[in-house]
């Protein structure tokens, strides 16, 4: 009897591990000599959800229409359900507004999109551009008072930024753990089986708003439910003298990250319809139904009707170029002078004492400037600089050797700049000049001072 016990165990403990090891194989590749093998999964797919029907069939009705796309921006949608483990970090994606901002690519140029949650380039951009340090490698003509000025920035006319029509935000804000459950356990002898099925849900609130005026023009909250279940084997028991304990299962559950995705796509397709008045309702019998599988096409192949083609290029809107023409905006130097004018900014880097590129460009056109009469110049730098006095009257100090050597370099001899304002000593104030500049000196290159504060002894005026 023992030994077909023995014989019994051997062959159970064989076939369990011939089992456990078909169910754990995976490819894997050596990618050098000296590495671990790495294990290769699936290849990336598109990430579809059971909305890719409903917002393709929506985006056509709303194609066929044949009205220009209304601008759309997304701000944050955050998660206020404030579960977070521990070990797991937070129960719910913290990229409510990016799965926003995907369902209303989804829609595939029906609507415009304007980036709004995450501008900080195109705002860097900007301020390059206001201060003259944004180039594309070319010269760009301006026009001014005293004849056309060849510059190697490029020129800022404003408005290149388009308006939206109407923003969404919102937040998730429910999540239900275990909202119902249910099972059954069943055992003799210490062998036993069990069965388990349990339900949560998670909720999203959205709106959309009106952006020139602020009105909600819609809500929506919407809820969607999981299922999950679990199944097991377990023995536990004596055979012969030998204690066995083997426990056998498998659980599942919806992906509760896309079941949010879903229903914000739902959401987005909802306040759409409050802003395009096309009813999405009849698109809505497209979703499958509960249990049914879910088609793997994705939304932008699914498309029947095209996008209005005088808005659109490629199912993507497009902006109608406008010609530019007048003043730069990043012409206008302090008190709204030009280049050519009075004050034009030369600009140091923080804590710098020597001049880049851009500024040693400018200094090129100022002494051309200052052959025909007085110019003005004014020191600017990072108003992140906050030295204290000492400190900032030895940077000051040679700031200004180096912009009179420069100068001289150029022909224009040190008599012939003279300084007419710098900050006194005891002054600890930052005194700004255009975004995230301070002013730290005034020079007029190509006459003396005239009128106004005496220079002290050193040539300079102290204060305003």
């Amino acid at each position: 009897m023992q030994t077909h016990i023995r014989r019994f165990t051997l062959a159970a403990t064989a076939a369990a591990s011939l089992v456990l090891a078909g169910c754990v194989s995976t490819p894997q590749q050596r990618f050098a000599p000296s590495e671990a093998p790495v294990v290769l999964g699936p290849s990336v797919r598109d990430n579809v959800t059971p909305m890719e029907a409903v917002l393709a069939c929506y985006a056509d009705h709303i194609a066929a229409t044949r009205r220009p796309p209304i601008v759309i921006g997304v701000g944050d949608v955050k998660d206020y359900t404030g579960k977070y483990s521990i070990n797991e970090g937070n129960a719910i994606t913290q990229g409510g507004a990016l799965m926003v901002y995907s369902a209303l690519g989804k829609l595939g140029g029906a609507v415009s999109i304007a980036e709004r949650f995450d501008p900080v380039i195109a705002e860097r951009e900007l301020a390059y551009a206001d201060r003259r340090q944004l180039g594309d490698g070319r010269t760009h003509q301006l026009g001014g008072p005293n004849g056309g000025q060849n510059v190697p920035w490029l020129p800022y006319f404003g408005g290149t930024i388009n308006k939206s029509d109407y923003f969404i935000v919102g937040g998730i804000t429910e999540l239900n753990y275990n909202i119902n459950s249910g099972g059954a356990e069943f055992a003799v002898n210490q062998v036993g089986v069990k069965a388990r099925t349990f339900s949560q849900s998670v909720s999203v609130d959205l709106r959309i708003v009106d952006t020139k005026s602020l009105m909600v023009v819609r809500t929506v909250s919407l809820t969607k439910q999981f299922n999950g279940y679990e199944v097991g084997l377990n023995v536990f028991r004596f055979f012969g003298s030998k204690l066995y304990d083997v426990d056998i299962g498998a659980k599942g559950q919806e992906p509760v990250q896309m079941g949010v995705r879903a229903a914000l796509e739902e959401g987005v397709v909802r306040l759409m319809a409050s802003v395009t008045q096309v009813d999405h309702r009849p698109c809505m019998t497209m979703r499958p139904g509960s249990g049914e599988q879910i088609p793997l096409t994705p939304a932008a192949d699914l498309r029947k009707v095209d996008n209005p083609g005088d808005a659109t290029a490629g199912g993507t809107a497009v902006a109608t170029p406008v010609a530019q023409s007048g003043v730069a905006v990043n012409a206008a130097g302090p008190g709204g002078a030009r280049l050519t004018g009075n004050a034009t900014q030369v600009a140091f880097d923080f804590g710098a004492t020597t001049l880049g590129g851009s500024s040693l460009a400018l200094l090129d056109q100022i002494a051309g400037a200052a052959k025909k009469g007085a110019t003005d110049i004014v020191l600017v730098a990072r108003d992140t600089e906050n030295w204290d006095a000492r400190k900032r009257d030895e940077l000051t100090d040679q700031r200004i050797a180096a912009v009179t050597s420069a100068l001289a370099n150029r022909g224009v001899a040190p008599a012939a700049i003279s300084i007419t304002w710098r900050p006194d000593a005891a002054d600890t104030s930052i005194h700004r000049d255009g975004p995230g500049l301070q002013e730290i000196a005034k020079l007029r290159v190509g006459s003396p001072v005239v009128g106004g504060a005496a220079p002290a002894a050193d040539g300079s005026v102290k204060g305003d």
